[in-house]
Formats: structure tokens, C-alpha cells, sequence
């Protein structure tokens, strides 16, 4: 039986080592943030951090996932209020929001590694979140955002 740290806690599931993660964390666990899009790890919609790595839980087996730290949407802040989620509402980045939980992991991973990422490399990092709402461009500049407002924060230290 898999032993599962997600967002900070141990979990347990008898689910075969091939399912993947995504089904693990929605219908074993609730973990209802991440987002089923495609299955097939084209949209992004389902995007969690392994060991701070931005993955596709639809292709990530649950069975490669022992002793890992994953961090799901619902463990990134625990008041959602890390940076990049204060960014998504300042820019309303959302129309139907179902795309945003993978958006957020994206952006999130993206600006622990590069806290001064230009609009290129956003826009690098970010291809293959896909959003039908096309909302892109605020996209950016909440991810833009969401950096100045970490830059006040290291200030603020």
C-alpha cells in the first residue's frame, strides 16, 4: 500500500500502482482541485508539483510516487493566498475558472525557480496550460503580478 505525502500529510491508498495520480488525489482522497482536462497530458488543467516539479497528474502513476512531496492546489497556501492566487484575482484572470488550479501550479513552479521571469519566459513556461477562455494575456500579467508582490515581500523580511 503506497505511502502518500501530499500537501504536508501522509495518506495511504490501495489503488493499483498504475493508476494515475489524478484519480488518486480526486476520488480517493477529495482533493477536487486538480482538474480532470484531457487525460493525456495535452491541457494542463490537472498540473501538480512533484518534489516542486510542475507535473501532469493524469500521467504521473501513483505507483512512482512513493516518498515524494506533492503539493496540489489546495496545499500551495493555506489561506490561498500565495502570491500567484492574490495575482489571478487582482487581474481576474478566470471567466469560467476550470483551466486555473493547473494555471496556478504552473506559474507557481515557474516563479520558484525564476522570480523575474520576463513576458517570454512566462509565456515559454506557461505553453501547454491551455485555456478555451483565452484569457492569456492576463495570464502574464498576473504571473508579472505575482512576482512584484514576492519582490515586496523578501522587502518586508
Amino acid at each position: 500500500m503506497p505511502k502518500l505525502s501530499i500537501n504536508g500529510q501522509s495518506y495511504f491508498t490501495d489503488s493499483p500502482p498504475d493508476t494515475p495520480l489524478l484519480w488518486v488525489l480526486r476520488e480517493d482522497l477529495g482533493l477536487t482541485g486538480t482538474k480532470f482536462g484531457c487525460g493525456i497530458s495535452a491541457c494542463g488543467a490537472c498540473t501538480v508539483h512533484v518534489n516542486g516539479q510542475p507535473m501532469r497528474s493524469c500521467m504521473v502513476k501513483v505507483g512512482e510516487t512513493e516518498g515524494a512531496v506533492i503539493t496540489t492546489i489546495e496545499g500551495l497556501h493555506h489561506a490561498n493566498q500565495h502570491p500567484v492566487q492574490q495575482a489571478w484575482v487582482e487581474h481576474q484572470v478566470p471567466q469560467c475558472g476550470y483551466c486555473q488550479s493547473g494555471q496556478i501550479m504552473q506559474a507557481a513552479a515557474l516563479l520558484a525557480v525564476n522570480p523575474d521571469p520576463s513576458s517570454e519566459e512566462i509565456v515559454a513556461h506557461m505553453n501547454g496550460n491551455l485555456c478555451r477562455c483565452a484569457t492569456y494575456p492576463r495570464i502574464v500579467g498576473a504571473v508579472r503580478r505575482a512576482a512584484e508582490i514576492m519582490k515586496e515581500g523578501a522587502k518586508n523580511v
